[in-house]
């Protein structure tokens, strides 16, 4: 059922206080260009703060997900190795230092990989679904699911009005990725919607096969999603990547494509058949879609990829008034600025303004603003029944700022990783987060 009163609240993953380059993520252009370089995590975690504050002074309503402790020591002991912490982190690296680097990765963070989220207006049931992403593509995502679900239970608690599904199984077949790869319409966010899943790999169609990068959401996945959402068929579309976007670094879709209420901004080789697509979506939505559509001639995929335009956020200030939350990238690449100009000056489309937002380290690491959030539309009565401690305030936007100063190491480099009071230091400092933000019970 419609309802005027819903709005879109922005859960973002607050960066963890061992956020390190180590280019785990293949694919992931930005990632692997900055292997091995030195990060700055009080920084990072500064920045995502100062945008999730950007976004509450529009007058948004904003959410807070703590970071995952890491290093996962645990997850190195069920490796098998032993001994204090300082021996099992030296004895990892020498064994193999990717699966170090992958119990300290904070890569948590982009938690628009956390889950899929269908709000209650489209469900069956009349409930918010949310499915916490098993990430089985990735080792050092792959076991983010365990905390993820804990914390979305912790805040979605109220079982009358939410369903905090388990993660799908963890197989290849089941490959999701989140949020990242989803995309919802409607004419507002109360009202019913349109979802569309995007997906690069399918079991039965051999065109799917991956070519120079691996392919990461699977259609059965998402068709398994749709099942546990309730959602109506009918207001479902599917739709593949082009796996020449995939090939150029769309690992997700959100690299190349995004969406908010009845605006879709995408680039012509987002998907292998976008006219089909256009189609369908224009039929069953009756909605007056906007469509911004950039083409090889404004700019390329790389000039996508390098500046992540399509990882901007579109917000909704009021009826018909849109903002752009764009990287500050954006702004450095003449090709794809001017395109963001036009998009401005055009007065026929609801996006009347850019914010360049500075979240470099972030973005070193292969994650532009929308990968920082996670987006849930709530009705009043639903956003009143949520953990209200993870709902930004300035009291909270100045404890967590007042805590990262006090608990974030400034860098980390390569060679820090077995260092244990480092380990310590960045465990301890997850844990006063999760303390501030009333979810001390997700670490057990």
């Amino acid at each position: 059922m419609p309802n005027t009163n819903a709005r879109e609240v922005n859960f973002d993953g607050l960066i963890g206080a061992s956020h390190n380059y180590a280019g785990l993520s293949p694919g992931n252009v930005a990632s692997a260009s900055n292997a091995g370089q030195t990060s700055k995590p009080k920084q990072a975690a500064l920045q995502g703060l100062a945008k999730m504050k950007a976004l509450m002074d529009l007058g948004l309503t904003q959410g807070v997900l703590p970071p995952h402790a890491r290093p996962d020591l645990g997850f190195l002991r069920e490796l098998g190795f032993s001994g204090d912490d300082g021996q099992v982190l030296k004895d990892a690296q020498n064994a193999d230092p990717s699966i170090l680097a992958a119990a300290w990765s904070a890569s948590a963070m982009w938690s628009a990989n956390a889950a899929t989220v269908s709000p209650s207006a489209d469900t069956s049931d009349n409930k918010v679904h949310l499915t916490p992403a098993n990430l089985v593509s990735n080792l050092h995502r792959s076991f983010e699911h365990h905390t993820t679900t804990r914390a979305l239970r912790a805040i979605f608690h109220d079982d009358d009005k939410f369903v905090v599904h388990d993660a799908l199984p963890s197989q290849p077949r089941f490959a999701d990725e989140g949020a990242a790869n989803h995309v919802r319409f409607s004419t507002s966010h109360g009202e019913p919607g349109i979802e569309l899943f995007v997906y690069g790999i399918d079991a039965h169609d051999p065109m799917t096969v991956s070519r120079r990068f691996p392919a990461r959401q699977t259609r059965a996945s998402c068709q398994a999603l749709v099942r546990n959402h309730k959602l109506d068929p009918s207001k479902v579309i599917l739709a593949r990547q082009h796996p020449d976007a995939i090939d150029s670094g769309v690992f997700h879709n959100d690299v190349i494509a995004t969406g908010n209420e009845n605006v879709f901004l995408y680039h012509e080789q987002s998907f292998a058949t976008s006219r089909t697509l256009m189609n369908d979506l224009m039929d069953p939505s009756k909605s007056n879609m906007v469509v911004l559509e950039a083409r090889e001639t404004d700019f390329s995929i790389e000039d996508a990829v390098t500046s992540y335009i399509f990882n901007s956020q579109i917000v909704t200030i009021a009826p018909g008034d849109m903002r752009l939350i764009a990287p500050s990238e954006v702004s450095e690449n003449p090709r794809v600025s001017a395109f963001v100009d036009r998009i401005i000056e055009d007065r026929f489309n609801p996006i009347n303004d850019v914010i360049y937002m500075d979240v470099r380290e972030s973005m070193n690491n292969g994650g532009g603003p929308a990968c920082l959030r996670l987006r849930v539309v709530l009705t009043d009565d639903e956003l009143s029944a949520i953990h209200q401690g993870v709902l930004l305030t300035d009291e909270l936007y100045d404890k967590l700022v007042s805590c990262v100063n006090e608990t974030y190491p400034d860098t980390i480099a390569p060679e820090d990783l077995t260092n244990p009071e480092l380990a310590t230091q960045c465990v301890h400092a997850s844990q006063r987060i999760a303390e501030i933000l009333g979810l001390s019970s997700i670490f057990g």
